[in-house]
């Protein structure tokens, strides 16, 4: 291990100046979402914003991505609101330090690197649902307070100011990168409405943002058995909604990045965050996909913008939060919304035809379950075991045996394909036991015996040839299949008598 944290991982110059406007750039588009995350799971807006300074400073220091943006979450919001309606704010202090707790279980045990599994498909549809949320999230900007569209001149005007943020935007890159173009957006922005006393949304109309260092707190909880069981289910979901969500930004990011984050490490720092938000008045959270991509499109790449970012929140909370309320919220909705259109996979709609047709429904499901239930851990759950059964359905097909019978009167089937649950019947249905000569050689040269479920056919196709009289040979076993036989010797006998060690017959003359 490291002796020490090192804020600068890569080995190229760092550009001081640009980690700390992208800084900047993210810290003023962090305070809308938090305090409309903190809202949504019904806790006071300081809860989320103590959340995102507490979680984007750790995972920033100690985490396995630099550049990366954490925070108060939407998916962490959704699953903690019935805990907060039910048991109040203590009992979600609680089950947020629990949830950092196993996610750094999970780290420990270097359960990251099962991302691995999460098929591109699964990833298409995750981004790809994301933007669409991200989008949708920002049209209740051009709602009034009872939930009707704006009509007339303040719809327009929130309508003009949008677009030009997001002209801004897409036009200053072109010119200059001088300055982060979401930042000099914002700038701008928001200079023409207080400069010219225009009456449009601003952030202070959401809710006030202005409080103290977050304080530390140990969560007036009862430490009993039953308040673990109340709060155990809600703290598994939100660890693993947690690394599921800051894992596929992590390699999202890769992506874009050409580099490699380190998925453990990250699990790590994102339970030692949600801990520390616990203990100090935070809601929990986990990667904001939104965030991290303004801040890796502003040129970041470093720990330091992250660092930048969460402590130029807590200046805004405790010094500014008189001017930032004023900032317009059209400016940060074209934020976002540069940001959805940024996030969405425009190659995997140019890739339909040239997709498998389920690798196309897994793509479409996962992002249809991201946006109607707001709920990735399920999207990406289902997408994995859709490709997963698909995956197993294909190579099941797959499974065939070339026969002949030698000069010596001996029947030869060369088994191809993998043998395993989904191959068992196909297998099966390979022999011909009744009509078989006495002596049968099974050549495993190019198959392998991969389950249970294998062994289980092995057992019962030389189960019919033994009920017949006739003597089976299992050819070119690898060793890793000879164990698997042997361990599973206890539970099944391989009635195979020419080795009584592995109770399997091995032909020494192959």
């Amino acid at each position: 291990m490291r002796p020490y944290i090192r804020l600068f991982d890569f080995q190229q110059k760092v550009n001081y100046r640009t980690e700390v406007l992208s800084g900047l750039t993210v810290a003023l588009a962090l305070i809308p979402e938090a305090v409309a995350f903190a809202l949504i799971a019904g806790l006071s807006p300081l809860t989320g914003l103590y959340a995102a300074f507490v979680m984007g400073l750790v995972t920033s220091i100690l985490g396995g991505r630099p550049g990366m943006i954490s925070g108060a979450t939407g998916a962490i919001a959704v699953v903690i609101v019935a805990l907060a309606a039910r048991h109040g704010v203590e009992y979600v202090f609680a089950a947020v330090v629990l949830a950092g707790l196993l996610q750094m279980l999970a780290g420990v045990f270097k359960l990251g690197k099962f991302i691995r599994l999460v098929p591109q498909p699964v990833m298409y549809g995750f981004v790809n649902g994301l933007a669409i949320v991200i989008f949708m999230a920002q049209l209740a900007q051009f709602k009034t307070m009872d939930g009707t569209w704006l009509t007339g001149s303040p719809m327009w005007l929130m309508i003009g100011l949008t677009a030009l943020t997001m002209t801004i935007i897409w036009g200053l890159p072109k010119l200059t990168r001088a300055v982060p173009s979401s930042l000099a957006a914002i700038l701008v922005v928001a200079a023409l409405v207080i400069g010219f006393g225009i009456h449009t949304r601003s952030v202070g109309d959401i809710s006030s943002i202005s409080g103290a260092f977050p304080p530390f707190h140990i969560a007036e909880v009862p430490f009993t058995w039953e308040t673990l069981m109340i709060i155990l289910p809600f703290s598994a979901i939100v660890a693993a909604v947690g690394l599921i969500e800051s894992l596929l930004t992590l390699n999202l990011i890769d992506e874009i990045t050409g580099t490699r984050g380190r998925s453990n490490k990250e699990c790590v720092a994102q339970g030692a965050a949600n801990v520390l938000s616990g203990f100090f008045s935070g809601m929990g959270g986990c990667a904001m996909i939104g965030q991290s991509l303004i801040n890796i499109s502003s040129g970041a790449r470093e720990r330091l913008s992250g660092i930048t970012a969460s402590i130029m929140l807590l200046v805004f909370v405790m010094f500014g939060a008189p001017l930032i309320e004023r900032l317009p919220m059209a400016a940060l909705v074209g934020v976002m919304f540069m940001v959805a259109i940024g996030t969405f996979e425009w190659a995997s709609l140019r890739s339909f035809g040239r997709m498998p047709r389920h690798d196309v429904f897994v793509m479409l499901t996962v992002m249809a379950i991201t946006v109607f239930f707001h709920n990735l851990a399920i999207a990406v759950l289902v997408g994995v075991v859709i490709s997963a059964l698909v995956f197993a359905w294909e190579n099941a097909k797959r499974i065939r045996a070339r026969k002949h019978v030698d000069e010596h009167g001996v029947k030869h089937y060369a088994i191809h394909g993998p043998l395993f649950f989904g191959s068992v019947q196909a297998f099966n249905d390979k022999f011909d036991v009744p009509n078989d000569p006495e002596e049968v050689v099974i050549d495993f040269a190019e198959s392998r015996v991969a389950d249970m479920s294998a062994i289980e056919a092995l057992n019962r196709i030389t189960e019919r040839y033994r009920a017949a009289g006739k003597k089976v040979h299992l050819r070119h076993l690898s060793s890793d299949c000879r164990a698997l036989l042997h361990n599973a010797g206890n539970v099944i006998d391989v009635n195979i008598v020419e080795d009584p060690q592995y109770k399997v017959a091995v032909d020494r003359l192959g």
